[in-house]
């Protein structure tokens, strides 16, 4: 099977970071395609940044759609656009958040989603409650700007152990998520070095990708996903427009 991961910021380096991550958990017949949106911003914090990444995403799963793709990942931990993506598509697409608090919840009954910024939490904190999680999650955020996780001179992996012991020691956490795509490669380590499960977005939401298409679901058309009306679209968005039928 083919799955596309689509980072919805410009940094490609975030890209390549989340495309290992997804290639060390798939599956040997699995193909990662990985694809770094053409337009938005460098960095996703906060409602304003996912609302300006919602094109440059969209086009991309439109077209990783017709180039043969089975299934799609958004790699941010917002989950940007997911569910206009899923209007979009007919493949399964999955988001990181949706995915890792899935997962977590599988593994322990509270845990504690450690993010980067406090408008990140909020946001984060939110998307919880839509999935259901409300009462037994946490989220914390570290005082990171999402960047900083691609300097290896920065301080953001301190600002992260801290908030991940204090989440270990203050909320009781069973389990630790990873709240930004940009920490997907600290997951094996920051499990080893605390003893507790530790859930990257990307890696649950790659194996959730895989058991979708393997069980031959797509994402249904009946209802609030339906495919949306052909219509005119103007000024920017005027490529993401659907052809009639």
């Amino acid at each position: 099977m083919r799955i596309l991961i689509v980072n919805p910021n410009t940094t490609a380096s975030m890209t390549s970071k989340a495309a290992t991550a997804a290639r060390a958990v798939a599956e040997p017949h699995t193909e990662i395609l990985a694809r770094t949106s053409k337009s938005g911003p460098v960095s996703i914090e906060g409602h304003y940044d996912g609302a300006i990444a919602l094109p440059g995403l969209l086009a991309e799963i439109r077209d990783g759609e017709a180039a043969g793709a089975d299934a799609a990942v958004i790699a941010c931990f917002d989950d940007t656009g997911l569910e206009a993506a899923r209007a979009l598509a007919r493949m399964p697409v999955v988001g990181l958040c949706e995915s890792a608090v899935a997962t977590a919840a599988m593994v322990a009954q509270r845990f504690t989603v450690v993010t980067t910024l406090e408008r990140s939490r909020v946001l984060i904190e939110n998307l919880t409650r839509h999935y259901g999680m409300a009462g037994r999650a946490k989220v914390r955020a570290a005082d990171i700007p999402v960047l900083e996780l691609e300097d290896k001179s920065s301080n953001a992996l301190a600002k992260l152990r801290s908030e991940i012991e204090l989440a270990l020691h203050q909320d009781g956490a069973e389990a630790i998520v990873l709240g930004c795509a940009g920490m997907a490669d600290l997951a094996r380590m920051l499990q080893a070095d605390y003893g507790v499960p530790v859930i990257d977005g990307v890696s649950a939401a790659v194996k959730q990708a895989e058991a979708l298409v393997s069980q031959g679901l797509s994402t249904s058309k009946r209802g609030s996903y339906a495919a949306p009306l052909s219509k005119s679209y103007s000024g920017l968005v005027s490529a993401l427009a659907l052809p009639p039928g």
